[in-house]
């Protein structure tokens, strides 16, 4: 008979978030859909809804109920990121598995043919949910026979469980509450408010009555209970990892020697990879390091290639700005591929005037040197205060800029803005840029009044001789309220300032410089 093992990993975003910020544990901890006071909140854990915080209302609302909730956002490819992880995982107790892609974190497994791997279907499900724990994860797995009755169990138990019989599985599912299962809320209430509560229960109802009065979802639902949408596990293609290894017969910690090895082990990599038609997205570079454990670098060209001499050069950049305790003994290379396009391959290399492959390339030997966080770019963001306006991110490749534009009128051309308009008209063009600091510099609490004029960075910088503004700005109300006075300070020497006055802290800071 087929066994059929269902996991769910229930607020799987909301788990990934508690991954990144260990500290939230303990807390009431939600997603939102923006940082901003009225981001959405998308998925909460149990002291959150226990504070009376629910699904759906605005993060400044979250906030009024419970001020100690910890929120944040989750991009969608970490999401995605993490269903890959989990599913891998799964992958070493089943060989087939199948992401749920309606509901990220549901997953089902072919459990059949594993009797002599397990004493019981309920020791297999404790294993596979012990893996998960391992793991961080927190997951529920209920094994058993169908398809639905896995799943409705799952979502409504907690742990690890296991179903005897076909008989036993359909009494349980009955049981389970329609609130546990994922239905449109506004058709869920619809049922509750006419006392249909339990599969068992929605069960009874005509499936074409469902359909019409409550719509497609809740008849798939009845469908997929009764059996009639059966479907078969459609799992996940695994493909095995595409590796490299050589052992060292003496320890050796020379970066040049070590280039060679990679160098010579990077070709048959290459050639399984084109069997593939696919190209080198990322390279691992695992070291074993006599009597000291094992390393991993990573080396990630600009775009995926099979370009033998842009890998061995990364490899190159990166194992030179290694401090190895000891010498290496082993060597293994593990390829991330994904499929070979002539888009991907060539990216950037024709049609512009810059050659963005070349600033590519030449990023991804900074990163290689300098590790993955050397290269960032900002990001503009919703926000208050200016420091709040942007977040810094890593990004993959470059992108055309926007072309710069020229301010001209009859003749004349303009400044740029100081604040938010025009400074005055002049001869010629004159862009003015403004800096921020990553963090506030700052000032002395009182200023110094010499016979130049006022001296904001003390008497040994120039003074000040015009100010425009002051420009206020307020935010944090949701949080702590900060009110803040801007001004553009002009000093004797030509350099313009920006400084705020901080009303809370009773103090003067500078935020930036216009050049």
């Amino acid at each position: 008979m087929d066994r059929l093992a269902c996991v769910d990993v229930p607020a799987l975003a909301l788990q990934l978030l508690v991954r990144r910020h260990p500290s939230w544990r303990d807390h009431p901890a939600a997603v939102v859909a923006a940082d901003t006071p009225q981001g959405e909140i998308l998925e909460i854990n149990s002291r959150a809804r226990r504070a009376g915080i629910l699904p759906g209302l605005r993060f400044a609302a979250a906030l009024s109920l419970c001020p100690r909730l910890r929120a944040g956002t989750i991009p969608r490819n970490e999401i995605t990121e993490g269903i890959d992880d989990v599913a891998a995982r799964l992958a070493r107790h089943s060989p087939q598995v199948e992401p749920c892609a309606e509901e990220p974190g549901i997953f089902w497994l072919d459990a059949s043919g594993l009797e002599r791997l397990h004493r019981s279907q309920l020791s297999y499900a404790r294993e596979v949910h012990a893996d998960l724990a391992r793991a961080g994860f927190t997951a529920t797995v209920a094994a058993g026979f169908t398809r639905f009755g896995t799943y409705a169990l799952a979502r409504s138990a907690r742990g690890a469980i296991a179903l005897e019989s076909e008989r036993e599985e359909r009494r349980l599912t009955r049981r389970v509450r329609l609130t546990r299962l994922s239905l449109p809320p506004a058709a869920r209430d619809d049922l509750l408010r006419l006392g249909v509560t339990t599969v068992g229960e929605l069960l009874a109802l005509p499936p074409a009555g469902l359909l019409e009065r409550f719509g497609h979802e809740v008849h798939r639902l009845h469908g997929m209970a009764t059996g009639e949408l059966w479907s078969p596990l459609d799992p996940r293609e695994i493909e095995e990892p595409i590796t490299a290894l050589a052992q060292l017969d003496e320890p050796d910690d020379n970066a040049t020697r070590l280039t060679f090895l990679v160098r010579r082990m990077l070709p048959s990599l290459l050639d399984r990879l084109a069997d593939r038609g696919a190209a080198l997205a990322q390279l691992e570079i695992g070291l074993a390091i006599d009597h000291r454990g094992d390393r991993i670098e990573r080396i990630q060209p600009a775009a995926p290639t099979l370009d033998e001499r842009q890998i061995v050069d990364l490899a190159r950049l990166r194992l030179e700005a290694l401090s190895l305790e000891a010498g290496v003994t082993e060597v293994e290379l593990t390829a991330q591929a994904v499929p070979a396009t002539i888009e991907q391959l060539e990216l950037f290399a024709s049609g512009r005037r810059r050659d963005l492959s070349a600033g590519d390339r030449a990023l991804a030997r900074l990163r290689a040197e300098l590790g993955p966080s050397a290269v960032v770019r900002a990001r503009l963001r919703e926000g208050h205060l200016p420091e709040a306006q942007f977040v810094w991110e890593t990004f993959e490749s470059l992108s055309p800029g926007p072309s710069p534009s020229k301010i001209a009128g009859e003749g004349k051309e303009t400044f740029a803005s100081l604040s938010n308009g025009d400074v005055g008209e002049g001869p010629r063009v004159r862009p003015l840029v403004r800096r921020i600091f990553s963090k506030p510099l700052p000032l002395h609490t009182r200023p110094f009044r010499g016979p130049g004029g006022v001296h904001l960075r003390g008497m040994g910088h120039e003074p000040v001789i015009r100010v425009t503004g002051p420009y206020v700005t307020s935010g944090g109300w949701w949080h702590k309220e900060i009110t803040r006075d801007y001004h553009f300070a002009e000093t004797a020497d030509g350099q313009i300032l920006w400084v705020y006055y901080d009303r809370r802290r009773r103090r003067w800071f500078v935020q930036g410089t216009v050049e």
